[in-house]
């Protein structure tokens, strides 16, 4: 069987699906694999580190895309525009694993689908614990609290730490994280060892121990947060009123920090508004927020993809933050991707065993129609015939 990594195309986008020391492992068992020219450069792996494991590196992106499996980290649906350009090039029976939003953006599954490929969906990888290697969302949201922690760094007019000199002392800047899930546990962890003082809240107070546990005050809010966590442990939406108390009572807290780091989402929906233009006015002159805008972000004033300046509060709103550490992003990604292709790879092939849950949660379209219940419900289809 071929496997093949193709370049990538979405705007900014410098991760590789797969990196050369994981090659070795493919080759062994059984697999060629082929690389298009140049895939992996803009992350720091270059072909002939490729070749030099075992891979074919080929010069033609027509060549790679007629293997038998193709490994992308965006397929379309996370590349909706440039991606659609492959969609001519692939074939019935053919595998596309990569990450694809077949919940976000249903319709671009349809595509695949139409095509007659085998599409498996890194975004729906369960969260149980023989597919935790396989975990591209927890793998790419800890890469993105680090990232959002030096941004806001970066552009703050303090320091993080507190310093006592000559000149005086300097007192420690204040880092208010929402949302305590890998993201934000990483940009807790992370604040604390550049030597902020931290606080987090979190709709989940089962997170609370964790966030103690890195050093950081959790927020307490008097709100009913039973059922604010949904399956796999991620955040569940809520309603409007939900969220208008909760705004209340944050208000206050954004004031007495100097940055704010958002990572709160609901997988597959927009993310909802937590930080007001009301609470950016009142925070101090020359304030930070980072907004991880992948849905939209949870900052009123955010506009993803851009910084805002709100008075003289400073808005970013980074919409890809792995790509940004592209190296060791890649080399993440490679160890999930690969994990769950040789759970998937029998003797060559792909059967499907629709009997395990990894299989069944990630597989998305086969036999050119959309397979997967959650995506099919978000299309406004039925339960899909012989699944």
């Amino acid at each position: 069987m071929k496997v093949a990594v193709v370049r990538e195309t979405f705007p900014g986008e410098r991760r590789v699906a797969l990196v050369p020391t994981v090659v070795p492992a493919l080759v062994k068992a059984g697999l060629e694999v082929v690389v298009e020219t140049g895939a992996g450069v803009a992350a720091g792996f270059p072909d002939a580190l490729f070749s030099d494991r075992g891979a074919k590196i080929v010069s033609s992106r027509a060549e790679a895309l007629a293997a038998d499996a193709l490994l992308q980290v965006r397929s379309l649906g996370c590349n909706p525009e440039l991606g659609r350009a492959d969609l001519a090039a692939l074939r019935p029976g053919q595998v596309v694993i990569g990450m694809c939003e077949p919940i976000w953006n249903p319709q671009s599954a349809t595509e695949l689908a139409k095509t007659g490929v085998t599409l498996f969906a890194l975004e729906l990888i369960p969260r149980i614990t023989r597919a935790q290697s396989m975990d591209v969302l927890s793998s790419m949201a800890t890469l993105a609290g680090y990232r959002a922690v030096l941004l806001a760094a970066t552009s703050l007019g303090k320091m993080f730490p507190m310093l006592t000199t000559a000149a005086g002392t300097v007192t420690p800047a204040k880092a208010f994280i929402v949302g305590a899930g890998v993201a934000g546990l990483q940009a807790i962890a992370t604040a604390r060892r550049l030597g902020a003082v931290v606080s987090a809240y979190d709709v989940r107070p089962a997170v609370k121990e964790q966030v103690q546990s890195l050093g950081a005050k959790f927020v307490e809010m008097p709100l009913d947060t039973a059922a604010a966590e949904g399956k796999g442990g991620y955040a569940q939406a809520m309603d409007e009123n939900f969220y208008r108390r909760q705004r209340e009572l944050m208000t206050r807290v954004v004031a007495e920090h100097d940055v704010v780091i958002t990572t709160a989402a609901i997988p597959g929906q927009k993310a909802p508004v937590l930080i007001t233009r009301e609470m950016a006015d009142r925070m101090s002159p020359g304030s930070v927020i980072v907004d991880i805008a992948e849905r939209g972000g949870n900052c009123e004033l955010t506009r993803p993809g851009e910084t805002v300046q709100h008075g003289n509060v400073t808005i970013l709103g980074p919409t890809n933050l792995p790509a940004d550490v592209p190296f060791h992003a890649s080399q993440m990604f490679a160890k999930n991707i690969t994990t769950l292709l040789a759970h998937l790879v029998r003797d060559g092939k792909f059967p499907l065993d629709m009997s395990d849950e990894i299989t069944r949660e990630t597989l998305v379209a086969r036999d050119g129609q959309v397979v997967h219940p959650r995506v099919r419900a978000a299309l406004g289809l039925g339960d899909a015939a012989g699944k």
